[in-house]
């Protein structure tokens, strides 16, 4: 693997599950969850919002998720980051959507119904919308400077997903394009040091934004608001410090092996330590 594309959301279900079948038989939905966030801007004012990710489920999944989930319900999705691409019929113009693909779901209401909301917790009650990406950058940054005067720097990764076709066996690849979003000093320190062509790895957030084109239409860019940026493939002086190619490598001690004993400070009693497990096979439950 050399590059990584994953997902995690803990939101809430917005419609109830509409379930379809492929014509092959195989089952698919596609969720709407929503996950409200706040955070502190630079002018220390507070800002609360939402943001709405579509999450396909193939399969089992979207079997389970037609029979348990409800509009409401709270999940755990934890998937990769998916753009499809089209063609308008009536425009001709290139159309293209990012959701998320589903690889595990947890539900996380209790049975007997959700819990009430903590009066006055501030932090435990908050939902999570965390992308991960390892990949290369395909453009070099573009930075800018808002109104306001913030920097703003956007950059695309690429990142590749192999699989083997289930019906004909042969290994597949599918290329994802992410546009990222880097705001502040963080901004441009990634404009100084990262080109194009660099690996990188970014965390942050999914955010889908609209607005209306001039035809009227209403289109969708979905974008990684970066809070990390890192270069990768590059030295790093702490790190050489303990880098030493001339030295031994480490290798389990075996009984057939004589073990070497570290010296021990006089007058300090080091008690002996057995490594005979506790827990019988009989106990075992499988």
């Amino acid at each position: 693997m050399y590059s990584y594309n994953r997902v995690h959301i803990i939101g809430y279900q917005t419609q109830p599950v509409d379930l379809r079948q492929t014509p092959g038989g195989t089952s698919v939905t596609d969720l709407n969850l929503v996950t409200p966030y706040s955070f502190t801007g630079d002018n220390g004012e507070k800002i609360q919002g939402k943001g709405f990710h579509t999450v396909t489920l193939w399969g089992p999944m979207a079997d389970i998720a037609n029979q348990f989930v409800r509009a409401g319900s709270q999940l755990f999705i934890s998937g990769r980051l998916q753009t499809d691409t089209w063609e308008d019929q009536q425009t001709n113009e290139r159309r293209s959507k990012t959701k998320i693909v589903a690889l595990d779901m947890i539900l996380l209401d209790p049975r007997d119904g959700q819990l009430p909301a903590p009066e006055g917790a501030s932090f435990i009650g908050h939902c999570v919308n965390r992308v991960d990406i390892v990949g290369n950058v395909t453009r070099d940054p573009e930075l800018r400077t808002t109104g306001t005067g913030q920097q703003v720097l956007t950059l695309g990764v690429a990142t590749n997903d192999r699989w083997k076709d289930k019906s004909t066996g042969e290994d597949r690849e599918r290329s994802e394009f992410h546009n990222v979003v880097v705001w502040g000093n963080l901004a441009g320190e990634v404009e100084r040091y990262i080109k194009k062509g660099n690996r990188v790895y970014v965390s942050g957030r999914v955010q889908t934004r609209s607005w209306e084109a001039q035809d009227g239409t209403k289109r969708y860019t979905t974008e990684v608001v970066a809070d990390s940026v890192l270069l990768l493939g590059v030295m790093n002086r702490t790190a050489s410090e303990s880098v030493s190619a001339d030295a031994a490598p480490v290798r389990a001690s075996s009984s057939s092996q004589k073990e070497e004993k570290e010296p021990v400070a006089a007058g300090v009693s080091v008690p002996e330590v057995r490594y005979t497990s506790e827990v019988k096979v009989e106990d075992l439950p499988f």
